[in-house]
Protein backbone atom coordinates (compact mmCIF):
# COMPACT_ATOMS: atom_id res chain seq x y z
CA UNK A 1 0.00 0.00 0.00
CA UNK A 2 1.34 3.45 -0.92
CA UNK A 3 2.12 6.07 1.70
CA UNK A 4 -0.65 8.30 0.31
CA UNK A 5 -3.29 5.61 0.84
CA UNK A 6 -2.03 4.97 4.36
CA UNK A 7 -2.27 8.69 5.18
CA UNK A 8 -5.78 8.84 3.71
CA UNK A 9 -6.86 5.88 5.84
CA UNK A 10 -5.37 7.63 8.87
CA UNK A 11 -7.25 10.82 8.04
CA UNK A 12 -10.58 9.03 7.52
CA UNK A 13 -10.21 7.05 10.75
CA UNK A 14 -9.24 10.27 12.52
CA UNK A 15 -12.39 12.01 11.26
CA UNK A 16 -14.53 9.09 12.40
CA UNK A 17 -12.90 8.95 15.86
CA UNK A 18 -13.05 12.75 16.19
CA UNK A 19 -16.77 12.83 15.39
CA UNK A 20 -17.33 9.99 17.82
CA UNK A 21 -15.45 11.75 20.61
CA UNK A 22 -17.32 15.01 19.93
CA UNK A 23 -20.62 13.22 20.48
CA UNK A 24 -19.63 11.54 23.75
CA UNK A 25 -20.73 13.08 27.05
CA UNK A 26 -18.47 14.41 29.79
CA UNK A 27 -14.78 15.05 29.47
CA UNK A 28 -13.96 11.88 27.52
CA UNK A 29 -12.61 13.93 24.60
CA UNK A 30 -10.43 16.06 26.89
CA UNK A 31 -8.86 13.00 28.52
CA UNK A 32 -8.30 11.21 25.20
CA UNK A 33 -6.87 14.34 23.57
CA UNK A 34 -4.59 15.19 26.50
CA UNK A 35 -3.07 11.75 26.99
CA UNK A 36 -3.25 10.17 23.52
CA UNK A 37 -4.10 12.33 20.50
CA UNK A 38 -2.24 15.53 21.33
CA UNK A 39 1.03 13.81 22.39
CA UNK A 40 1.10 11.58 19.28
CA UNK A 41 0.31 14.48 16.95
CA UNK A 42 2.81 16.79 18.62
CA UNK A 43 5.62 14.24 18.48
CA UNK A 44 5.01 13.69 14.78
CA UNK A 45 4.91 17.43 14.04
CA UNK A 46 8.09 18.00 16.04
CA UNK A 47 9.90 15.28 14.07
CA UNK A 48 8.94 17.01 10.82
CA UNK A 49 9.77 20.49 12.08
CA UNK A 50 13.14 19.20 13.27
CA UNK A 51 14.10 18.60 9.63
CA UNK A 52 12.56 21.68 7.99
CA UNK A 53 15.39 24.19 8.58
CA UNK A 54 18.31 21.92 7.53
CA UNK A 55 16.38 20.68 4.48
CA UNK A 56 15.57 24.23 3.34
CA UNK A 57 19.13 25.38 4.05
CA UNK A 58 20.80 22.60 2.05
CA UNK A 59 18.17 22.61 -0.71
CA UNK A 60 18.44 26.33 -1.41
CA UNK A 61 22.24 26.16 -1.59
CA UNK A 62 21.95 23.29 -4.07
CA UNK A 63 19.27 25.15 -5.99
CA UNK A 64 21.46 28.24 -6.37
CA UNK A 65 24.39 26.05 -7.42
CA UNK A 66 22.16 24.37 -9.98
CA UNK A 67 21.03 27.69 -11.45
CA UNK A 68 24.64 28.81 -11.61
CA UNK A 69 23.94 32.46 -12.50
CA UNK A 70 22.77 35.15 -10.03
CA UNK A 71 20.71 36.68 -12.86
CA UNK A 72 18.86 33.40 -13.22
CA UNK A 73 18.01 33.42 -9.51
CA UNK A 74 16.77 37.00 -9.80
CA UNK A 75 14.57 36.05 -12.74
CA UNK A 76 13.14 33.02 -10.91
CA UNK A 77 12.55 35.07 -7.75
CA UNK A 78 10.79 37.89 -9.60
CA UNK A 79 8.45 35.55 -11.47
CA UNK A 80 7.67 33.65 -8.26
CA UNK A 81 6.85 36.79 -6.27
CA UNK A 82 4.61 38.11 -9.08
CA UNK A 83 2.79 34.76 -9.24
CA UNK A 84 2.25 34.63 -5.48
CA UNK A 85 1.05 38.21 -5.10
CA UNK A 86 -1.24 37.97 -8.14
CA UNK A 87 -2.90 34.75 -7.02
CA UNK A 88 -3.29 36.09 -3.47
CA UNK A 89 -5.08 39.17 -4.79
CA UNK A 90 -7.34 36.99 -6.96
CA UNK A 91 -8.02 34.71 -3.97
CA UNK A 92 -9.30 37.46 -1.71
CA UNK A 93 -11.39 39.03 -4.50
CA UNK A 94 -13.01 35.63 -5.09
CA UNK A 95 -13.62 35.28 -1.35
CA UNK A 96 -15.25 38.69 -1.07
CA UNK A 97 -17.50 37.87 -4.03
CA UNK A 98 -18.57 34.44 -2.75
CA UNK A 99 -19.23 35.77 0.77
CA UNK A 100 -21.30 38.64 -0.63
CA UNK A 101 -23.47 36.13 -2.51
CA UNK A 102 -23.76 33.47 0.23
CA UNK A 103 -24.23 36.05 3.05
CA UNK A 104 -23.08 33.74 5.89
CA UNK A 105 -23.43 36.48 8.51
CA UNK A 106 -27.14 36.89 7.77
CA UNK A 107 -28.02 33.20 8.06
CA UNK A 108 -27.92 32.88 11.82
CA UNK A 109 -28.42 34.68 15.10
CA UNK A 110 -24.89 35.56 16.20
CA UNK A 111 -23.96 37.47 19.39
CA UNK A 112 -22.37 40.91 18.99
CA UNK A 113 -21.55 41.57 22.63
CA UNK A 114 -19.30 39.85 25.15
CA UNK A 115 -16.84 38.78 22.45
CA UNK A 116 -13.10 38.91 23.09
CA UNK A 117 -10.02 38.37 20.93
CA UNK A 118 -6.38 39.19 21.63
CA UNK A 119 -5.08 41.01 18.52
CA UNK A 120 -1.55 41.45 19.83
CA UNK A 121 0.99 40.75 17.14
CA UNK A 122 -1.00 42.23 14.28
CA UNK A 123 1.06 45.41 14.45
CA UNK A 124 4.24 43.45 13.73
CA UNK A 125 2.61 41.72 10.77
CA UNK A 126 1.63 45.08 9.29
CA UNK A 127 5.15 46.48 9.14
CA UNK A 128 5.96 45.43 5.58
CA UNK A 129 9.02 47.67 5.28
CA UNK A 130 10.62 46.09 8.36
CA UNK A 131 9.86 42.64 6.98
CA UNK A 132 11.70 43.42 3.75
CA UNK A 133 14.63 45.06 5.54
CA UNK A 134 14.92 42.19 8.02
CA UNK A 135 15.26 39.65 5.20
CA UNK A 136 19.02 40.17 5.60
CA UNK A 137 20.02 38.31 8.78
CA UNK A 138 22.37 40.09 11.16
CA UNK A 139 22.96 36.75 12.87
CA UNK A 140 22.58 33.75 10.52
CA UNK A 141 22.88 31.29 13.40
CA UNK A 142 19.97 32.97 15.17
CA UNK A 143 17.94 32.89 11.94
CA UNK A 144 18.54 29.15 11.66
CA UNK A 145 17.72 28.61 15.32
CA UNK A 146 14.47 30.59 15.12
CA UNK A 147 13.44 29.14 11.74
CA UNK A 148 13.16 32.58 10.10
CA UNK A 149 12.48 31.32 6.59
CA UNK A 150 13.14 34.53 4.64
CA UNK A 151 16.47 35.09 6.38
CA UNK A 152 17.46 31.45 5.87
CA UNK A 153 16.67 31.73 2.16
CA UNK A 154 18.84 34.85 1.78
CA UNK A 155 21.75 33.40 3.78
CA UNK A 156 21.66 30.08 1.92
CA UNK A 157 21.52 31.91 -1.43
CA UNK A 158 24.67 33.86 -0.54
CA UNK A 159 26.47 30.63 0.36
CA UNK A 160 25.37 29.11 -2.95
CA UNK A 161 26.79 32.10 -4.86
CA UNK A 162 30.05 31.79 -2.93
CA UNK A 163 30.40 28.08 -3.73
CA UNK A 164 29.88 28.83 -7.42
CA UNK A 165 32.48 31.61 -7.39
CA UNK A 166 35.09 29.62 -5.46
CA UNK A 167 34.78 26.52 -7.64
CA UNK A 168 37.49 23.96 -6.84
CA UNK A 169 38.52 25.84 -3.69
CA UNK A 170 35.19 24.95 -2.10
CA UNK A 171 35.04 21.31 -3.15
CA UNK A 172 34.76 20.08 0.47
CA UNK A 173 31.86 22.43 1.18
CA UNK A 174 30.05 21.33 -1.95
CA UNK A 175 30.35 17.70 -0.88
CA UNK A 176 29.20 18.61 2.63
CA UNK A 177 26.07 20.35 1.31
CA UNK A 178 25.26 17.52 -1.09
CA UNK A 179 25.71 14.82 1.55
CA UNK A 180 23.80 16.90 4.10
CA UNK A 181 20.88 17.11 1.69
CA UNK A 182 20.93 13.35 1.15
CA UNK A 183 20.97 12.71 4.90
CA UNK A 184 17.97 15.00 5.44
CA UNK A 185 16.00 13.37 2.62
CA UNK A 186 16.69 9.94 4.12
CA UNK A 187 15.45 11.15 7.50
CA UNK A 188 12.28 12.64 6.02
CA UNK A 189 11.53 9.27 4.38
CA UNK A 190 12.04 7.65 7.77
CA UNK A 191 9.73 10.09 9.57
CA UNK A 192 7.09 9.78 6.84
CA UNK A 193 6.53 6.17 7.87
CA UNK A 194 4.83 7.64 10.95
CA UNK A 195 2.65 9.97 8.86
CA UNK A 196 -0.54 7.82 8.95
CA UNK A 197 -0.45 7.74 12.76
CA UNK A 198 0.35 11.45 13.03
CA UNK A 199 -2.42 12.32 10.56
CA UNK A 200 -4.90 10.18 12.54
CA UNK A 201 -4.05 11.88 15.84
CA UNK A 202 -4.02 15.42 14.46
CA UNK A 203 -7.34 15.22 12.60
CA UNK A 204 -9.09 13.35 15.45
CA UNK A 205 -7.93 16.04 17.88
CA UNK A 206 -9.13 18.85 15.60
CA UNK A 207 -12.52 17.34 14.73
CA UNK A 208 -13.23 16.24 18.29
CA UNK A 209 -12.50 19.71 19.64
CA UNK A 210 -15.02 21.48 17.39
CA UNK A 211 -18.25 19.83 18.42
CA UNK A 212 -21.48 19.52 16.44
CA UNK A 213 -23.02 22.74 17.77
CA UNK A 214 -20.19 24.92 16.49
CA UNK A 215 -20.24 23.28 13.06
CA UNK A 216 -24.01 23.65 12.76
CA UNK A 217 -23.95 27.33 13.75
CA UNK A 218 -21.12 28.19 11.38
CA UNK A 219 -22.16 25.92 8.52
CA UNK A 220 -22.73 28.68 5.97
CA UNK A 221 -19.49 30.43 6.86
CA UNK A 222 -17.58 27.16 6.49
CA UNK A 223 -19.34 26.44 3.21
CA UNK A 224 -18.33 29.85 1.79
CA UNK A 225 -14.68 29.32 2.77
CA UNK A 226 -14.46 25.73 1.50
CA UNK A 227 -16.26 26.52 -1.76
CA UNK A 228 -13.89 29.41 -2.48
CA UNK A 229 -10.83 27.30 -1.64
CA UNK A 230 -11.93 24.63 -4.12
CA UNK A 231 -12.88 27.21 -6.75
CA UNK A 232 -9.51 28.96 -6.46
CA UNK A 233 -7.56 25.70 -6.61
CA UNK A 234 -9.37 24.39 -9.69
CA UNK A 235 -9.69 27.61 -11.68
CA UNK A 236 -6.59 29.59 -10.76
CA UNK A 237 -4.01 26.89 -9.99
CA UNK A 238 -5.41 24.46 -12.53
CA UNK A 239 -5.54 27.21 -15.16
CA UNK A 240 -2.01 28.42 -14.39
CA UNK A 241 -0.62 24.90 -14.58
CA UNK A 242 -2.44 24.22 -17.86
CA UNK A 243 -1.82 27.48 -19.74
CA UNK A 244 1.51 28.65 -18.29
CA UNK A 245 3.03 25.39 -17.05
CA UNK A 246 1.81 23.33 -20.04
CA UNK A 247 0.87 20.48 -17.70
CA UNK A 248 -2.41 18.59 -17.48
CA UNK A 249 -4.14 19.85 -14.30
CA UNK A 250 -5.49 16.36 -13.58
CA UNK A 251 -1.94 15.01 -13.71
CA UNK A 252 -0.83 17.84 -11.41
CA UNK A 253 -3.45 17.30 -8.71
CA UNK A 254 -3.26 13.51 -8.91
CA UNK A 255 0.51 13.44 -8.44
CA UNK A 256 0.62 16.20 -5.82
CA UNK A 257 -2.15 14.58 -3.79
CA UNK A 258 0.25 13.02 -1.27
CA UNK A 259 1.62 16.42 -0.22
CA UNK A 260 -1.91 17.86 -0.07
CA UNK A 261 -3.11 15.17 2.35
CA UNK A 262 0.00 15.71 4.46
CA UNK A 263 -0.62 19.49 4.57
CA UNK A 264 -4.21 18.87 5.61
CA UNK A 265 -3.11 16.80 8.59
CA UNK A 266 -0.30 19.09 9.79
CA UNK A 267 -1.95 22.48 9.13
CA UNK A 268 1.53 23.97 8.60
CA UNK A 269 3.12 25.04 5.32
CA UNK A 270 6.58 24.91 6.89
CA UNK A 271 6.10 21.42 8.29
CA UNK A 272 4.84 20.20 4.91
CA UNK A 273 7.72 21.77 3.00
CA UNK A 274 10.06 18.73 2.92
CA UNK A 275 7.26 16.51 1.60
CA UNK A 276 5.89 19.02 -0.93
CA UNK A 277 9.39 19.67 -2.34
CA UNK A 278 10.13 15.99 -2.81
CA UNK A 279 6.75 15.30 -4.42
CA UNK A 280 7.15 18.26 -6.80
CA UNK A 281 10.60 17.08 -7.83
CA UNK A 282 9.95 13.36 -8.14
CA UNK A 283 6.33 13.24 -9.36
CA UNK A 284 5.79 16.57 -11.10
CA UNK A 285 9.24 16.75 -12.68
CA UNK A 286 10.12 20.20 -11.30
CA UNK A 287 13.93 20.69 -11.44
CA UNK A 288 15.61 20.71 -8.03
CA UNK A 289 17.13 24.12 -8.73
CA UNK A 290 13.64 25.64 -9.16
CA UNK A 291 11.78 23.68 -6.49
CA UNK A 292 14.47 24.30 -3.86
CA UNK A 293 14.03 28.06 -4.17
CA UNK A 294 10.39 28.61 -5.16
CA UNK A 295 8.65 26.35 -2.64
CA UNK A 296 10.47 27.55 0.52
CA UNK A 297 9.81 31.11 -0.67
CA UNK A 298 6.15 30.25 -1.18
CA UNK A 299 5.87 28.76 2.32
CA UNK A 300 6.51 32.29 3.61
CA UNK A 301 5.05 34.58 0.93
CA UNK A 302 2.15 32.60 -0.57
CA UNK A 303 -0.96 32.75 1.62
CA UNK A 304 -3.83 32.30 -0.85
CA UNK A 305 -5.79 29.98 1.45
CA UNK A 306 -5.39 32.39 4.34
CA UNK A 307 -6.42 35.31 2.11
CA UNK A 308 -9.62 33.45 1.22
CA UNK A 309 -10.45 32.95 4.89
CA UNK A 310 -9.79 36.63 5.55
CA UNK A 311 -12.06 37.73 2.71
CA UNK A 312 -14.97 35.54 3.78
CA UNK A 313 -14.45 36.34 7.47
CA UNK A 314 -14.37 40.10 6.81
CA UNK A 315 -17.71 40.01 4.99
CA UNK A 316 -19.14 37.61 7.61
CA UNK A 317 -18.17 39.88 10.52
CA UNK A 318 -19.38 42.97 8.66
CA UNK A 319 -22.76 41.30 8.12
CA UNK A 320 -23.04 40.16 11.74
CA UNK A 321 -22.35 43.71 12.98
CA UNK A 322 -24.54 45.30 10.26
CA UNK A 323 -21.63 47.26 8.78
CA UNK A 324 -21.73 48.17 5.09
CA UNK A 325 -18.32 48.18 3.44
CA UNK A 326 -17.79 50.70 0.66
CA UNK A 327 -15.91 49.87 -2.53
CA UNK A 328 -12.90 51.81 -1.23
CA UNK A 329 -12.92 49.71 1.96
CA UNK A 330 -13.15 46.48 -0.05
CA UNK A 331 -10.10 47.58 -2.06
CA UNK A 332 -8.35 48.33 1.24
CA UNK A 333 -9.12 44.78 2.41
CA UNK A 334 -7.56 43.33 -0.75
CA UNK A 335 -4.40 45.45 -0.53
CA UNK A 336 -3.95 44.90 3.22
CA UNK A 337 -4.38 41.13 2.96
CA UNK A 338 -1.90 40.86 0.06
CA UNK A 339 0.75 42.95 1.84
CA UNK A 340 0.20 41.15 5.14
CA UNK A 341 0.95 37.81 3.48
CA UNK A 342 4.58 38.83 2.95
CA UNK A 343 6.82 37.39 5.62
CA UNK A 344 4.03 35.68 7.57
CA UNK A 345 5.11 32.45 9.20
CA UNK A 346 3.61 29.26 7.78
CA UNK A 347 2.38 27.93 11.10
CA UNK A 348 -1.09 27.05 12.44
CA UNK A 349 -3.24 29.96 13.65
CA UNK A 350 -1.26 32.83 12.13
CA UNK A 351 -4.16 33.62 9.79
CA UNK A 352 -6.23 34.94 12.70
CA UNK A 353 -3.55 37.50 13.56
CA UNK A 354 -3.47 38.60 9.92
CA UNK A 355 -7.28 38.80 9.95
CA UNK A 356 -7.11 41.18 12.91
CA UNK A 357 -4.93 43.48 10.83
CA UNK A 358 -7.39 43.37 7.91
CA UNK A 359 -10.37 44.14 10.17
CA UNK A 360 -8.53 47.06 11.76
CA UNK A 361 -7.82 48.52 8.31
CA UNK A 362 -11.57 48.97 7.67
CA UNK A 363 -12.61 49.71 11.28
CA UNK A 364 -14.47 46.44 11.87
CA UNK A 365 -14.51 45.05 15.44
CA UNK A 366 -11.60 42.66 15.98
CA UNK A 367 -13.67 40.92 18.66
CA UNK A 368 -15.73 39.40 15.84
CA UNK A 369 -12.90 36.92 15.27
CA UNK A 370 -14.12 35.12 18.40
CA UNK A 371 -17.12 33.95 16.36
CA UNK A 372 -14.98 31.92 13.96
CA UNK A 373 -12.29 30.59 16.30
CA UNK A 374 -14.24 27.43 17.07
CA UNK A 375 -14.18 26.15 13.49
CA UNK A 376 -10.93 27.75 12.36
CA UNK A 377 -8.76 24.72 13.14
CA UNK A 378 -10.33 22.54 10.45
CA UNK A 379 -10.47 25.41 7.96
CA UNK A 380 -6.80 26.05 8.71
CA UNK A 381 -6.07 22.51 7.50
CA UNK A 382 -7.88 23.17 4.24
CA UNK A 383 -6.28 26.55 3.54
CA UNK A 384 -2.82 25.15 4.30
CA UNK A 385 -3.52 22.52 1.64
CA UNK A 386 -4.36 25.30 -0.82
CA UNK A 387 -1.24 27.28 0.15
CA UNK A 388 1.22 24.47 -0.55
CA UNK A 389 -0.63 23.55 -3.75
CA UNK A 390 -0.09 27.12 -4.91
CA UNK A 391 3.62 26.81 -4.13
CA UNK A 392 3.85 23.70 -6.30
CA UNK A 393 1.81 25.30 -9.10
CA UNK A 394 4.19 28.26 -9.08
CA UNK A 395 7.19 25.91 -9.24
CA UNK A 396 5.65 24.14 -12.27
CA UNK A 397 4.92 27.44 -14.01
CA UNK A 398 8.33 28.98 -13.31
CA UNK A 399 10.18 25.83 -14.39
CA UNK A 400 8.32 25.91 -17.69
CA UNK A 401 8.94 29.63 -18.22
CA UNK A 402 12.62 29.17 -17.37
CA UNK A 403 13.02 25.98 -19.42
CA UNK A 404 15.25 27.63 -22.02
CA UNK A 405 17.50 29.21 -19.39
CA UNK A 406 18.03 26.20 -17.13
CA UNK A 407 21.39 24.40 -17.44
CA UNK A 408 21.35 21.07 -19.24
CA UNK A 409 22.59 19.31 -16.09
CA UNK A 410 21.10 20.07 -12.70
CA UNK A 411 22.92 20.28 -9.36
CA UNK A 412 23.93 16.62 -9.57
CA UNK A 413 26.65 17.72 -11.97
CA UNK A 414 28.59 18.89 -8.94
CA UNK A 415 29.16 15.23 -8.10
CA UNK A 416 30.87 14.77 -11.45
CA UNK A 417 33.03 17.86 -10.88
CA UNK A 418 34.06 16.68 -7.43
CA UNK A 419 34.86 13.19 -8.70
CA UNK A 420 37.47 14.51 -11.14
Amino acid sequence: MSETKKIMIGLLLGVAVGLGLAGLPGNIYDITNTYVLSPVGTVFLNLIKMLVVPIVFFSIILGVMGLGDPKELGRVGTKSILFFLTTTAIAIVLALGVAAIVKPGERGDFPTTGLEFDASGSEESSDIVSTLVNMIPTNPVQALAEGNMLQIIVFAAFIGFALIALGEKARTWRRFVKQGDRIMMYLIHLVMKLAPYGAFALIASAIGGIGFAAVQAMAWYMFAVVFTLVLHSVLIYGGAVAFLGKMNPIFFFKNFYEAMTFAFSTSSSNATLPVSMEVAQTKLGVPRSISSFVQPLGATVNMDGTAIMQGVATIFIAQVFNADLTMAELVTVVITAVLASIGTAGVPGVGLVMLALVLQSVNLPVEGIALIIGVDRVLDMLRTTVNITGDAACAVVVSKLEEKHLPAVDEDSWDEVDAK
